[in-house]
């Protein structure tokens, strides 16, 4: 590169305040109140510094900002699998919500791996972002990062799948109202033997499903019988483990509840290898409503929608909150009733 092209290079390296000042020949501190339109500074003084900071390639130097602000323009979003169709409908909604809010948002997939979730949660607070955003892992016990980011000063907002203590903001759905509507759906056309494959035994979500399941039996008098609900580790041997428990059965259930839809699209395959016709030897139902159900030739009967997208912009909206008014202290949870949703 010959000299023209270095100086041409050094012209455009983004100048300093105190550069603008020189050529202008007023304090620095002038420039910077003009660059951030202060009422003590002239209109033709501002023009004038806005001409030349333009001329010079001057960019704000962030860092600066973030110190005098305290503020990093910055929210981490921590959920188990970034690839899911579900939480690829959440994500779209916070990024929307903080793009209103001129933020970044940063990503950390969990894998549902609770010693990951806390080293994505480490790096976050590291950072310095201003807030979190956050659906648990399956395998989450552990709740002290709660106080670790309180104490940091980080405000957390929980959505989808949260955890059991009342001292958080949370966002969730309804699982029960779903779950009556399945059972309902069911029970309509006659089915008795109705199954639940149900979660981890350890999940807040699974003692939701099991104890909706229980109640809508109840509400369509329908007897519950403890051999017709079994549990999934959710991966896809603890699925087909849980489906061959329920067609070993000598009455075994003509209509099954799943945890989700991962897992019926294992138990409906199991199924069909067994030489079962869905729809006809089997009915299945499960939530999260995966949105290619409808690209399917032989979906299952229907499934329960639990609106992330809802869910995830009413997380980011009190998230938001708390990140422009420290002093809110209060504790916000919003519950959406989740729907059935028939294929």
């Amino acid at each position: 590169m010959g000299r023209g092209g270095i100086i041409e290079l050094m012209r455009k390296k983004p100048a300093t305040i105190k550069e603008i000042a020189r050529k202008l020949k007023i304090s620095p501190s002038t420039v910077s109140r003009a660059l951030n339109d202060h009422p003590s500074i002239g209109l033709v003084t501002t023009m004038r510094v806005k001409k030349v900071a333009e001329e010079l390639n001057y960019e704000p130097n962030q860092t600066a900002i973030f110190f005098k602000q305290r503020k990093t323009f910055t929210i981490g979003v921590i959920l188990p699998k970034l690839s899911e169709p579900f939480f690829s409908s959440a994500i779209s909604e916070i990024e929307e919500v903080a793009a209103g809010k001129d933020y970044t948002v940063l990503m950390g997939q969990s894998r549902d791996d609770a010693h990951r979730e806390f080293q994505i949660i480490q790096t976050f607070k590291k950072h310095r972002v201003d807030g979190i955003l956050m659906s648990l892992g399956k395998n989450t016990t552990d709740l002290s990062f709660i106080k670790l980011l309180t104490d940091a000063e980080i405000p957390i907002v929980f959505f989808d799948c949260v955890p059991h203590v009342e001292e958080v903001n949370k966002v969730s759905s309804d699982l029960s109202s779903g779950m009556k509507e399945a059972i309902a759906a069911f029970a309509s056309i006659g089915h008795q033997n109705i199954a639940l494959i149900n979660g981890p035994e350890n999940l807040l979500a699974s003692k939701e499903r099991e104890e909706a399941y229980r109640k809508a039996l109840d509400a369509n008098e329908l007897q519950y019988d403890e051999k017709y609900v079994v549990n999934t580790d959710l991966t896809e041997a603890g699925n087909i483990d849980a489906m061959e428990k329920l067609l070993v059965l000598p009455d075994r259930p003509s209509a099954i509840v799943s945890f989700n839809d991962y897992v019926t699209l294992d138990v409906m395959k199991y199924a069909r290898q067994k030489g079962l016709v869905q729809k006809k030897d089997v009915f299945f139902i499960s939530y999260a409503n995966y949105p290619l159900w409808k690209y399917m030739e032989n979906p299952p009967m229907g499934s329960i929608e639990q609106y992330p997208d809802k869910q995830a912009k009413r997380a980011a909206e009190i998230l938001f909150q708390k990140i422009e008014n420290k002093d809110d202290t209060g504790v916000e949870t919003v519950v959406f009733p989740s729907t059935l949703i028939l294929q």
